[in-house]
């Protein structure tokens, strides 16, 4: 692969040199083209740092499937066990321990913070002896192909804010998400499927809302939005033909099409319109790809016994764990799954139980499927969350029913394949599981890591919109190579 892939560069670069010499630039514009080195990464970034398509590098990980856990599972009954919370139950935060920590309006005029333990056991799992919770036992079976990080954190404390966060790298809207910028940098493997796709699952629990702003291409060419299926007899609206119109009368429609937009692109050079050129193209394609993507039929029942019957169901989250792996081994760069029903601000015990067994099996199948193809090395799993859960109870403590409030200082992921460490934990936090002391993961470097296994220097990853260069991982992040293989 990486033979391959400095071949790849160097025939890029000189198709680059000579194509710009063909522009007819001169003598004097050709010793400023020469003075950025295209492999020291100096000089204009866009110019001669990145090109999209080839990575910066060899990359461990071909593709992405981010099973994104929307409205943050507690990692105080997930992935972060504090025994210690267990002796403390409902006595007060020690006001050294919460510091100058920001609440948000559910439980800043509270007039005590109770700590509580998991209402749930954890036990240690395989060789690397992962405390994982009672709620996730076959997560806890795959432990040590798993990388949990216990120190991830963020600059926001309510959900809206988060997840843009987490899905964009900005707190406000109309940024490109990270599906998008890896569709940008790198393309698609398959010309019949787009390279970001969008899976949808509601779960038993208090859900929070997602919307189209996390799948966006922001300022980026349309092309790389992300797709999004759906559960219903189109599992993508708009794609079938107009009743009446045959694949023959379809494919001379488009040909016509295409001529009328390459008038106007010559007239205005409007690069969207040859955008819509493309992405009119690629819904005439899937028409044939996506049905039998779609098709799960022909699954063994050993891997419906797997993921588990739901996996039958589309729209639930094991049918799209399902589908997600049928994406990914055709070639989709980025797969992104948001599951809600996690913001437990009240009954946590019983509603985390029902989500848990929502996602439990199904995300360790989809590890252990990945594996046993081969497929798991260059792919890369992502789970969790936009944020943490307080130590202490939101609103009144009982034995067996407590809610936690968000917190963004510290929580819990795991991570699995695409060239990650298997088995082992990365970073600490206090016995309260209130502050990290040790190797802190803040959003930014998550981002940076990602985009690293991929072959691409987030630093490099840059499109100019307005006046200004932009990127993932804004002016920060740093690659967390703890985690590295």
């Amino acid at each position: 692969m990486e033979k391959d892939f400095l071949e790849n560069r160097l025939n890029i670069n000189r198709r680059r040199f000579l194509s710009r010499l063909s522009l007819g630039i001169g003598s004097v514009a050709l010793g400023s083209l020469l003075i950025p080195d295209l492999f020291s990464g100096k000089g204009d970034e866009a110019e001669a740092d990145f090109i999209p398509g080839i990575p910066n590098f060899a990359p461990k990980a071909k593709r992405v499937i981010y099973l994104f856990q929307d409205g943050a599972p507690s990692q105080l009954e997930s992935f972060d066990y504090k025994p210690k919370l267990r002796e403390m139950m409902g006595q007060e935060l020690p006001a050294s321990v919460r510091g100058n920590q920001i609440l948000t309006g559910m439980t800043a005029k509270q007039a005590s913070f109770p700590l509580v333990g998991s209402f749930y056991d954890f036990k240690q799992y395989g060789e690397s002896r992962a405390w994982i919770s009672d709620m996730f036992p076959h997560i806890g079976k795959i432990a040590d192909d798993i990388c949990i990080i216990r120190s991830l954190n963020t600059d926001a404390i309510n959900h809206d804010p988060a997840l843009t966060f987490f899905q964009t790298g900005a707190q406000q809207g109309n940024r490109p998400s990270m599906g998008s910028w890896v569709s940008y940098g790198l393309g698609s493997e398959n010309k019949n499927l787009p390279a970001f796709t969008v899976l949808l699952s509601k779960g038993k629990g208090n859900g929070q809302g997602v919307y189209s702003k996390l799948w966006s291409n922001g300022f980026l060419d349309s092309i790389h939005q992300g797709v999004q299926f759906s559960s219903g007899e189109d599992p993508i609206l708009y794609l079938n033909d107009p009743e009446g119109l045959n694949r023959h009368e379809r494919r001379k429609m488009l040909d016509k099409l295409a001529e009328l937009n390459d008038m106007n692109y010559k007239e205005f050079g409007d690069p969207e319109i040859n955008t819509k050129v493309q992405q009119y193209e690629m819904a005439y394609r899937m028409q044939t790809a996506v049905p039998e993507i779609m098709d799960v039929s022909k699954e063994s029942d050993d891997i419906v016994k797997m993921y588990g019957p739901e996996c039958l169901i589309p729209g639930t989250y094991a049918a799209n764990c399902l589908l997600a792996r049928k994406l990914s081994e055709n070639g989709v760069r980025f797969v992104q799954l948001y599951h809600q029903g996690w913001d437990q601000h009240s009954n946590l015990p019983q509603e985390m139980a029902g989500q848990a067994k929502d996602v439990d099996q199904a995300s360790a199948a989809l590890v252990t499927d990945l594996k046993q193809r081969g497929l798991l090395d260059e792919t890369l799993v992502i789970w969790g969350g936009e944020f943490g859960r307080t130590n202490y109870s939101q609103g009144k403590l009982e034995k067996a029913n407590y809610g936690r409030d968000h917190h963004p200082r510290c929580f819990s992921i795991w991570m699995a394949g695409g060239g990650i460490k298997p088995g082992i934990v990365y970073g600490e936090t206090d016995e309260f599981g209130y502050n990290i002391v040790k190797d802190p993961v803040h959003v930014h470097d998550f981002h940076a890591t990602i985009l690293n296994q991929l072959g691409i220097d987030h630093k490099k990853l840059t499109f100019k919109s307005q006046g200004r260069r932009y990127r993932l991982t804004d002016v920060a992040g740093n690659v967390v190579k703890g985690i590295i293989a």
